[in-house]
């Protein structure tokens, strides 16, 4: 995902988004464990969209509205390293959504959480697939990439060992080491 969102570059290779996903404009990220500013949650959201020159009132509207559906609205004033690490991983969602990206890079945004705070952050996931964001979500946990995922990339030692849809991932056509894999078998 670093690789992709242009924090890290590859050793050798190049990446390639079609032209409508390029550029950091268009992308945002969440990482596994949140990165927040010493600021208010409200601020958290507010600040980048503003650094990337949104005027400060559709900044305001927008935090306002994706904190609201986040089910944070009453946290706004609210210092965002008091929070839980549930609403942080929220919060953390709410800012990326907040600047409008085309594509969504999520890099575990459950791991650590307790299954409350998954369905939340799992319902953000779902409101920006239907509004039209493309993620790209990196998980371990197969559950959570049979509900919200499309397309199932199988990843192992750094290598791509198997890519179908969703439905064909998780049935009995799929690949041998698909199937070693939801089986709880280790990958050699």
């Amino acid at each position: 995902l670093r690789l992709l969102h242009g924090l890290s570059k590859p050793d050798w290779g190049r990446i390639e988004f079609p032209k409508d996903y390029r550029g950091k404009e268009v992308q945002a990220m969440v990482f596994q464990r949140p990165i927040l500013l010493r600021r208010d949650a409200l601020a958290n959201v507010t600040f980048p969209m503003e650094a990337r020159g949104i005027s400060k009132i559709r900044a305001l509207h927008l935090a306002r509205m994706w904190m609201e559906r986040a089910q944070l609205g009453h946290l706004m004033g609210t210092p965002a390293r008091r929070l839980s690490g549930g609403e942080q991983q929220r919060l953390s969602l709410v800012r990326a959504l907040a600047l409008e990206p085309k594509i969504l890079f999520l890099d575990e945004p459950c791991a650590h959480l307790d299954p409350s705070a998954t369905v939340k952050v799992e319902a953000l996931v779902e409101d920006a697939i239907k509004s039209g964001v493309k993620i790209i979500m990196v998980t371990h946990d197969a559950a959570q990439a049979k509900r919200l995922g499309e397309e199932i990339i199988l990843m192992h030692q750094g290598k791509m060992i198997a890519q179908h849809n969703k439905m064909k991932f998780f049935s009995n056509d799929s690949s041998p080491r698909v199937r070693q894999f939801l089986a709880g078998e280790p990958l050699v």
